[in-house]
């Protein structure tokens, strides 16, 4: 069986980013004893029937995990490393955030275990940042990405681009402001208006406005051509890395391999019993916890994923990678012939137009293609 990744949730935040509609939620006060024990105990209860798995990578995400007692991620690390086999060079990665007091615990977090941290930084510009709600400035931004240059042997940060009023020229200057601390691993992410949200309120009411398609399209190619300059090439269509430094725990999820979620809202793919499970955690975090308590565990759904299900994940996903989808793997994870998964017409097409390639057994979306990847996924995915 291939190895295992292990995502956990903490779903607190300092503030809500009027942006964000992930599972993340504002308390006065956090119970970090009581959610350090429901964590726990969920951990143990999903390694109970997974039994001892190979592990090549453990993912702390939120909500804001460098806001966890540094005690908590170490008592999780150490339970992980004894309930599966980690592998030797295991991944163990945790988003923070460049306050103050999160980066004041980034030794700590270090010595826990954590060997690779990922930054929300989100823009070097201080106007952009106070549009997005941020809680640091560009000048911790900075100062984060040099203390964790300092602790941390990997290290990765998240751009928004394609915001409001942005030009191409002073998004080339941010990002090589960026790379030149850090030319390691940079994930892009651009702004959508995501419904709930307190932009879709101000972009409804014509407050805000995003730039155009063509100009999104432009300021993402610019970002490939700025990353190739500090020796970063993109492996996935929002992740350009250093070869070697690829994020192992994500390419889990872009690969179609199994990863158990534990936490508040985590989903998980996970084999059991021979049989692909489809799972995922309540929501809220308290209920979440009060479950744990009752029953071990805080699951409201768990379900076999029928081929066909599972054949349009993996394409929804690997169609991402630059590596492409391998057709043997892809029959033998979803039980799918790839030709079953696709339109013929429409692949022909995409092929010919220079979108797709197909050859050596593999299915590779081009540069061309991952600039219209939303609506090429649409039409070539039955």
């Amino acid at each position: 069986m291939e190895p295992l990744a292990l995502y956990t949730h903490w779903p607190f935040c300092l503030a809500k980013c009027p942006y964000c509609d992930f599972n993340s939620h504002v308390r006065e006060r956090i119970d970090q004893a009581r959610f350090a024990r429901t964590l726990r105990a969920e951990l143990a209860w999903e390694a109970a029937r997974l039994g001892r798995r190979r592990l090549n990578s453990i993912f702390f995400g939120g909500g804001t995990p460098s806001l966890m007692e540094p005690g908590t991620v170490a008592a999780l690390i150490e339970d992980a490393r004894r309930l599966f086999d980690p592998v030797p060079d295991i991944e163990i990665t945790l988003e923070a955030n460049p306050t103050s007091v999160e980066v004041s615990r980034l030794a700590a977090l270090r010595h826990a275990g954590v060997n690779r941290v990922s930054l929300g930084v989100q823009s070097l510009d201080p106007a952009a940042l106070a549009m997005l709600g941020r809680q640091h400035s560009a000048a911790q931004a900075l100062a984060a990405l040099e203390a964790a240059r300092a602790l941390f042997p990997r290290i990765s940060f998240d751009l928004i681009y394609a915001r409001p009023g942005q030009a191409a020229a002073a998004w080339r200057a941010e990002l090589r402001q960026a790379l030149g601390l850090v030319a390691d691993h940079l994930s892009l992410y651009q702004l959508t208006i995501e419904p709930g949200t307190v932009f879709e309120g101000l972009h409804r009411r014509g407050e805000i406005a995003l730039p155009d398609p063509d100009l999104a399209a432009a300021l993402y190619e610019a970002t490939g051509e700025e990353a190739v300059r500090f020796g970063l090439l993109g492996y996935e269509v929002s992740n350009y890395a250093r070869p070697g430094a690829e994020s192992r725990h994500n390419l889990a999820y872009w690969r179609y391999g199994d990863y158990a979620g534990i936490g508040p809202g985590a989903h998980g793919r996970i084999t059991v019993n021979s049989a692909l499970l489809a799972t995922r955690r309540h929501r809220a975090p308290e209920p979440w916890a009060e479950r744990v308590e009752r029953v071990g565990h805080g699951s409201t759904h768990e379900a076999p994923v029928p081929p066909a299900d599972r054949a349009r994940e993996m394409l929804l996903m690997g169609m991402r990678l630059s590596e492409g989808i391998d057709e043997a793997r892809f029959a033998a994870r979803t039980g799918v012939v790839l030709d079953e998964a696709l339109d013929p017409d429409v692949l022909r097409q995409a092929i010919g137009e220079g979108y797709v390639t197909r050859g050596d057994g593999r299915l590779t979306v081009t540069q061309a293609g991952r600039l219209r990847l939303d609506p090429l996924i649409a039409a070539l995915v039955v």
